[in-house]
């Protein structure tokens, strides 16, 4: 798989800085510091751009109106978007085209969520939380259709699905199956890595989805958990009384902090280092 990021990189390399970015390229402090001291701009309004540069779209995707922006401003845009994500704003396209009226299941705010729903040209209701479903003021003979973003909980969003499926029993949509399968790994190693530890460590930035419900998912069955940037951020008090500790990444993370996370953990309180098995990820982009 082509990391979003190693598209700045070719980029930089091929045209030369600067390559301007709209809106962080992942969700990781260090990737984004990484590139911009290679030459890449990070902007979160295209009036920043100069006319006719190159621009990278975000992994997170973008919607109508920033690529029509782009295109009045004569930028060379270059789509990192996640192949995850566009395959959401497809659903959502064809379910507009067939006229359904559409949900969106995630974050307020998060940028994949912004570009998701301004990748149609019809309204889309927003909601987060099983208690946001007794909110919507659709009829039950409103012929509906959902899509999820892709960085959620698995637990919480099917808990959201089954009561839009409650609610509206002739409601379309894709299950969990839009999660992205590498944030569904996770969260599934996370839980069961949980079970056999005493504390849990998520190496990820604070504004990374996926890596925050790595963090839930941990803690949801009473195991402690932190989110942590990186090795800086451990807490000693944390590891009083803890014989296991179990470290794990958001998607976007780079291998080489989850490594000096637990090169600092082995000098705080030695022990041996484990990886337990998981699902190994050959999918190609």
């Amino acid at each position: 798989m082509l990391f979003r990021s190693e598209i700045v990189e070719l980029a930089l390399q091929r045209y030369g800085a600067p390559v301007y970015v709209y809106h962080e390229i992942v969700h990781n402090q260090h990737v984004v510091e990484d590139l911009r001291q290679r030459g890449a701009i990070f902007v979160n309004n295209l009036g920043e751009v100069p006319a006719g540069s190159i621009t990278v779209f975000s992994a997170h995707g973008v919607s109508r109106t920033v690529v029509n922006e782009a295109q009045q401003r004569q930028l060379e845009a270059i789509d990192a978007t996640c192949p995850l994500v566009t395959k959401v704003h497809s659903q959502a396209q064809r379910f507009a085209r067939q006229g359904y009226e559409l949900i969106m299941i995630g974050h307020a705010g998060h940028e994949e969520v912004i570009g998701t729903m301004g990748s149609v040209s019809v309204p889309m209701a927003l909601i987060s939380e099983v208690k946001d479903v007794a909110k919507l003021t659709f009829s039950t003979t409103t012929p509906l259709a959902y899509v999820t973003q892709t960085t959620l909980s698995m637990d919480d969003t099917r808990d959201v699905i089954t009561a839009l499926l409650s609610r509206y029993p002739q409601i379309v949509g894709p299950a969990v199956d839009d999660i992205c399968y590498a944030t569904q790994n996770r969260q599934t190693a996370v839980r069961e890595m949980a079970h056999q530890v005493d504390l849990v460590l998520i190496v990820g930035a604070r504004n990374s989805s996926n890596s925050n419900r790595l963090r839930e998912v941990a803690q949801r069955d009473g195991t402690p958990a932190y989110l942590i940037q990186d090795e800086r951020d451990i807490d000693p008090l944390w590891l009083r009384g803890v014989n296991r500790v179990g470290v794990s990444s958001g998607a976007s993370t780079p291998e080489v902090l989850v490594q000096q996370v637990i090169r600092r953990l082995q000098a705080m309180q030695s022990g041996q280092v484990t990886q337990l098995p998981g699902i190994e990820e050959h999918v190609m982009f």
